[in-house]
């Protein structure tokens, strides 16, 4: 059994000695030497980096580009006026920020305090009074029918000036 041992040990010995093949890592040598050749201390600089240049959306207030511009008949064209104009001390109501439309009259309400509108839109039904105010160009609601809403902008005429444009929102029938 020792004699087992013996060989089986030599055998190993036989087998580490075979595993110094120094030609087998010559080139992992010469690549360390090449990198501790290496001159220290060589780090590159940062690069530049330009500041960040906020920018501002001011188109928000003009038409979308996504919907056909109104032809405008220059003769009989409505004039602007002066003494009409957006009120821009007034406090925006949750509704005035979107295109008007987007609103669809679904219903009415009414009670001792006075009639009202279901409008549908802008994320769901919204209920609306005379005098509330809808869409971008400073729609306020004059009258509230059983089968429309009337609505009256203020939109600039492109010369400077104010128009009232009337608009309605007529009641969708089974919605």
């Amino acid at each position: 059994m020792r004699a087992v041992q013996w060989m089986c040990m030599g055998i190993a010995m036989m087998a580490l000695v075979g595993c110094d093949n120094s030609s087998e890592f010559d080139d992992l040598k010469q690549f360390m030497a090449e990198v501790r050749a290496r001159p220290t201390g060589t780090i590159e600089p940062m690069p530049k980096f330009r500041p960040y240049e906020a920018f501002t959306y001011a188109a928000a207030s003009l038409r979308s580009p996504f919907q056909p511009p109104i032809k405008v008949d220059l003769v009989n064209r409505q004039k602007g006026s002066h003494l009409v104009q957006p009120d821009p001390t007034r406090v925006k109501q949750f509704l005035e920020g979107f295109n008007i439309d987007s609103f669809e009259m679904v219903g009415t309400l009414s009670n001792e305090s006075g009639m009202f509108a279901l409008l549908r839109g802008a994320g769901g039904v919204h209920r609306v009074k005379v005098g509330d105010y809808l869409g971008r160009n400073d729609g306020r609601i004059v009258s509230i029918t059983d089968s429309a809403v009337q609505v009256i902008e203020i939109v600039p005429d492109g010369e400077g000036a104010w128009l009232e444009r009337p608009r309605s929102i007529s009641l969708k029938e089974r919605s």
